[in-house]
């Protein structure tokens, strides 16, 4: 695996997670849960995961009196996300690269 790519991104819940996050300052809980298409349990491990590394801040309050948690991508963790994107990025430049000079040879 190339240096460049967060091996805490392999993961598709956590990158999925991060990704939708990095669009938004905060969103919560369930709405992260039905856009991302997980389960409650898969995001529960994707956000411990997550924030554990500094990518995502979990904030706890009421909304009336239902709790609710809030999950939002973090300075670090947006930074993370560009720099994985960026070196897929680079991949996909250096395998057409080489399949234009392969056709070219």
């Amino acid at each position: 695996m190339p240096a460049a790519l967060d091996p805490l991104l392999q993961h598709p819940t956590r990158l999925t997670v991060l990704a939708f996050l990095s669009a938004c300052a905060e969103a919560e809980f369930a709405t992260v849960r039905d856009h991302c298409e997980v389960s409650d349990s898969a995001l529960s491990k994707a956000a411990a995961a997550l924030e554990e590394a500094g990518y995502l801040a979990v904030k706890k309050g009421y909304v009336g009196k239902r709790p609710r948690t809030w999950l939002g991508a973090t300075k670090a963790g947006r930074k993370a996300l560009a720099a994985h994107l960026g070196e897929l990025q680079r991949l996909v430049a250096a395998a057409e690269a080489a399949g234009a000079a392969q056709d070219r040879a």
